[in-house]
């Protein structure tokens, strides 16, 4: 049977991602049946630059844990707070596992803020080394065969299903898609718990604050109304956001974003203009 994509390609915080699948090939895969409850999709990355030429890919990241396996520099890495840039030169691949928010402490049994700063090493929760993962997952065989060596090494270890992990995964989707979200007190009242054991769950089974990921979520509704040439009136999207004043916003944004909202969107334009298409 053959394995299905995503049909969508969805921007998951990625920065730019027309202009950038032009630089690269993304590829994204289901995982196997039993994995769903706690795996997203499975992600293929691979480019080819000639010399010295490099795209730099910027990511807003989600609420989520990622397995990576690149030659020599494979881990868990748990979610963070921060963009973070991606340097894409040479010739490469990269094959990732993103978990849904909350999938992955089943797997691991431990707080998933532990890994905040801090990549886990493949060894301590596969049993099997990153340089025999690096080996497969990053060979010349299909990407459904490499979909189908991650599905087996994840079901060697599947964990039972957790209630609260599906709890914090319908959180999560609530916040992703409703944009008015803006207060942890709407969630508290939404989902009828205490805010204490809201932000007790995020700690153990997200890894960031449940403001946090609100926080991360308006901020890249916020870039991608920008990047895609909405009108955008600053001082109302700021107010949208829940922000009472538009320096808080900007502030916000830069620390996140990595630039004021006025020079992501000269970027935006600068970005709309190479690639020979309109913003709107």
């Amino acid at each position: 049977m053959k394995r299905k994509s995503q049909q969508m390609t969805p921007s998951l915080g990625i920065l730019h991602l027309d202009e950038g699948q032009l630089q690269y090939q993304l590829t994204r895969l289901l995982p196997a049946d039993e994995l769903q409850p706690f795996v997203r999709h499975y992600w293929i990355v691979s480019w080819n630059f000639a010399g010295s030429e490099s795209y730099p890919q910027h990511v807003i990241p989600n609420p989520c844990v990622n397995l990576v396996v690149e030659r020599n520099k494979t881990f868990f890495f748990g979610p963070s707070d921060r963009k973070f840039t991606y340097s894409i030169h040479g010739k490469g691949l990269v094959f990732g596992v993103k978990f849904k928010p909350g999938g992955f402490f089943p797997f691991l049994q431990a707080p998933v803020s532990g890994l905040y700063g801090k990549p886990m090493d493949v060894s301590r929760l596969l049993g099997v080394s990153a340089a025999s993962l690096e080996d497969v997952l990053l060979g010349d065989i299909l990407i459904e065969e490499k979909a189908k060596h991650m599905d087996q090494i994840l079901s060697a270890c599947l964990p039972a299903e957790d209630r609260e992990a599906n709890l914090i995964y319908d959180i999560v989707q609530h916040i992703e898609q409703n944009r008015d979200i803006l207060r942890v007190d709407e969630l508290s009242t939404r989902f009828n718990l205490h805010t204490r054991k809201l932000q007790r769950l995020f700690n153990q089974y997200v890894g960031l604050s449940p403001k946090t990921v609100i926080q991360l979520y308006r901020l890249q509704n916020a870039a991608e109304c920008i990047e895609h040439g909405f009108p955008c009136d600053l001082g109302r999207l700021s107010q949208d956001l829940g922000y009472h004043d538009q320096s808080h916003f900007i502030k916000d944004f830069k620390s996140i974003i990595g630039s004021t909202p006025e020079e992501y969107m000269q970027w935006s334009d600068a970005v709309s203009a190479n690639t020979g298409r309109s913003r709107l």
